[in-house]
């Protein structure tokens, strides 16, 4: 699996609402300049997560955007998935395949694209935006 732009600057864009969560709605163009990304095409990310219900957003003066839950229930996972779709390397281990391949039965190299799926998934799991923050947070601090 390779994450693509769309999927980085969201990752980005997400952790910046993390690490800003509790002090109300926050400007795209805020979002925009301190994690660099082009604010148009930021724009299009934030309604993909709004839609996915992983922001809010509000119009206005004193609108922009927020998490839509605390940060350690939105996982890593979510944000790939609503991004980037699934995270399986070969579409013959994603679930709602139809087995096809005449190998589907006995192909060894699906087991292995299998347990790399499985791990990949775990770990995006079991990573939240909080952990992300804190560890952010401190590096910042560190150096």
């Amino acid at each position: 699996m390779r994450i693509s732009t769309k999927g980085e600057y969201g990752i980005r864009a997400m952790l910046e609402l993390a690490q800003r969560q509790g002090q109300g709605y926050i400007q795209s163009s805020d979002i925009a300049a301190a994690r660099l990304i082009p604010e148009s095409y930021l724009y299009q990310l934030l309604i993909t997560l709004r839609k996915a219900g992983l922001i809010r957003s509000r119009r206005g003066p004193q609108g922009g955007h927020m998490l839509s839950r605390p940060a350690d229930r939105i996982s890593m996972a979510e944000v790939v998935l609503t991004l980037e779709g699934p995270i399986e390397p070969v579409s013959c281990v994603e679930a709602d395949v139809v087995e096809d391949c005449p190998f589907h039965e006995t192909c060894v190299v699906r087991d292995v694209w299998r347990r790399i799926t499985d791990a990949t998934r775990a770990i995006l799991e079991q990573t939240s935006f909080a952990d992300l923050a804190a560890q952010e947070l401190a590096r910042r601090t560190e150096g």
